[in-house]
């Protein structure tokens, strides 16, 4: 599968979710935007594991994101990608961040960006296509549909 970046879309209500060694993180109501790299082996293969993480929720949280996938109160409504092998994903947070607020370091252990993680009040599409575009990026999107009892908000 091809290499790239993604940025995973979920809508919550408030609450608080414990996020492994970032402790326990309050997350506004709306929408949050995970920026994440696939760039390693298997590619864009991560995005597919994330989003069955979301459906099943029967796996151990390895990343940040997986615990808000793992939680019920957290919805995926759908995830943009686009292919590449340069490392973007950090510049893609930044922009995303101008008219977002981010989530003080989460999904960034392994860089110095502030967070990886945006949230908005309302759903941020048109900004996260017009973010990839601006990048140079084809991006694609997938619309997710939470079977019922599976995280619905």
């Amino acid at each position: 599968m091809d290499k790239g970046i993604y940025c995973l879309v979920v809508k919550n209500p408030a609450c608080t979710v414990e996020v492994g060694a970032l402790g326990p993180l309050s997350f506004a109501a709306g929408w949050h935007g995970y920026v994440g790299s696939a760039l390693g082996l298997g590619g864009l293969v991560r995005l597919e594991r994330h989003l069955r993480l979301a459906e099943l929720r029967d796996r151990q949280p390895k990343w940040h994101i997986d615990y808000l996938l793992s939680d019920p109160r957290f919805s995926v409504a759908y995830a943009v990608s686009a292919p590449t092998v340069e490392q973007l994903e950090c510049l893609l947070a930044a922009t995303l961040a101008r008219d977002g607020t981010g989530v003080d370091r989460f999904g960034c252990s392994d860089c110095d960006c502030p967070s990886h993680l945006l949230h908005w009040r309302r759903d941020p599409k048109e900004r996260i296509v017009t973010a990839f575009a601006g990048l140079g990026l084809v991006p694609g999107i997938k619309t997710i549909i939470t079977p019922k009892g599976k995280g619905n908000v």
